[in-house]
């Protein structure tokens, strides 16, 4: 398979945010510092009480291109993305989930495929676990709350794989491994930071659309995602702020638009599964 040329334009500042990563950190930094193109890694860690930090500080040590910035506290996810895109100056951006394992290549692979492109882009990869299992959250579509209630196909947010095209594209991509330009970041005013945990991905790639930019897949482009490593451990917490920030995406995008009586029964639908979606994340 031939690929575009690899080489960005000026270099890819990476940034990770960490909570409890120890298990992950320390392989994903080691890939980044070998990945082409990467001339900053900015880590940003949410209050790790593990080996994270202690990792982290050792490629630091190792490396002048890794800068850690460690809150005290868990500001969320958004809050930690702005934090490390402020800290860093390269033109392209590209924001990495500490259990996300790319090759060499992979990062210059989507620069170059964000240029190919042509005009504002936001890019993301196919994302597989350990087993090659395609992530269905790698290519996604905007969430109708509204047809859900009556739908449960409507829930479904994936689309199909179109393996016969490079570049695929659709509503959103998954906000494990996003690459921009710093120019379309800032534009946007970056991620919302009254997101915590989960749909902060969907509401930027949404504005992103709204402003002009085309949000794509690189289907040639496959990076290893070890889904979920931090939040194994605390389920109440996890869903509690997925399921808020679904709230707030559906009030942002959606609520204006649908009467009252269909904006009541998304609340419900979204508070009523919570409990259920707490019992499964336990369970798993």
């Amino acid at each position: 398979m031939s690929h575009p040329d690899t080489a960005p334009a000026d270099g890819i500042a990476a940034v990770v945010v960490t909570y409890r990563s120890a298990s992950t950190i320390d392989e994903c930094l080691t890939r980044l510092r070998a990945a082409e193109g990467v001339v900053q890694i900015r880590v940003v860690d949410n209050g790790s009480v593990d080996a994270t930090l202690t990792i982290v500080q050792r490629h630091a040590s190792l490396d002048p291109r890794v800068r850690f910035i460690g809150n005290p506290d868990n500001p969320g996810f958004a809050v930690a993305c702005n934090q490390g895109a402020a800290d860093s100056d390269a033109p392209w951006l590209a924001f990495v989930n500490p259990d996300c394992l790319p090759e060499p290549d992979a990062l210059a692979r989507l620069c170059a495929r964000a240029v190919e492109a042509g005009g504002p882009v936001l890019l993301g990869a196919d994302l597989v676990d350990e087993s090659g299992l395609r992530d269905g959250a790698a290519r996604r579509r905007d969430p109708d709350f509204a047809a859900m209630l009556g739908s449960s196909a409507a829930r479904r947010l994936d689309v199909p794989v179109d393996d016969r095209s490079p570049m695929q594209a659709v509503d959103a991509v998954s906000g494990a491994l996003m690459l921009m330009p710093r120019t379309l970041f800032a534009g946007i005013g970056g991620f919302d930071t009254g997101y915590r945990l989960h749909a902060e991905d969907l509401d930027l790639c949404r504005r992103a659309r709204e402003a002009g930019a085309t949000v794509l897949v690189a289907n040639d482009v496959r990076v290893v995602h070890v889904r979920g490593v931090s939040s194994r451990t605390r389920p109440v917490f996890v869903e509690w702020h997925k399921h808020r920030g679904l709230w707030r995406y559906f009030r942002r995008f959606e609520a204006p638009r649908r009467s009252p009586a269909q904006r009541l029964g998304v609340w419900l639908a979204i508070w009523l599964r919570f409990p259920l979606a707490v019992v499964r994340q336990a369970m798993r």
